[in-house]
């Protein structure tokens, strides 16, 4: 029994065409399938006009939180002033307000998606742009809602008068 080499040589090529590869076929479906899925996960990652104006009123309410708990450490008046492009904090110091700028948290800062119309309610006693909001000495406070809006979608920040600040 001899070695044959045209029945090796022919298993060898029998093998190697069940085992070949993709198709062109095949390769082009999966790259479809990829192609669909970047494009989903590219419209996800692209905030929208909702999530923007929701994450600038998370802001502003752990900012409105830690402002209060800033007026009691200090025993000061610290505000907070709001209009359509930006907001800012203030402190009271020797009966006049200053900018609060010695901390990074409490900078002035604009909104994602300016301009935005801002309400308040029980309304202050001022009705135009900025409103000011003014955490005193005492932990208990008046409460409020301030709402955020813009091109008919709107966020409020709702104060319970105890330092709890939420977002609906």
């Amino acid at each position: 029994m001899g070695f044959n080499s045209t029945n090796s040589t022919k298993k060898l090529l029998g093998a190697s065409k069940k085992n070949r590869g993709f198709t062109l076929l095949e390769l082009l479906v999966v790259l479809v399938v990829v192609g669909i899925m970047l494009g989903l996960v590219s419209l996800n990652s692209i905030p929208s006009k909702q999530q923007a104006l929701q994450g600038d009123a998370q802001r502003i309410a752990l900012l409105l939180q830690l402002a209060r708990e800033e007026a009691i450490v200090r025993n000061s008046q610290v505000a907070f002033e709001v209009d359509s492009e930006r907001y800012r904090f203030y402190v009271r110091s020797n009966n006049e307000w200053k900018l609060l700028n010695d901390n990074d948290l409490f900078r002035e800062r604009s909104y994602k998606n300016a301009p935005l119309a801002i309400t308040i309610y029980p309304n202050l006693k001022q009705k135009e742009l900025p409103l000011q909001i003014i955490f005193g000495r005492e932990p208990v406070d008046k409460p409020f809602t301030l709402t955020l809006a813009s091109g008919g979608i709107a966020v409020s920040i709702v104060a319970d008068g105890i330092g709890h600040f939420t977002v609906e």
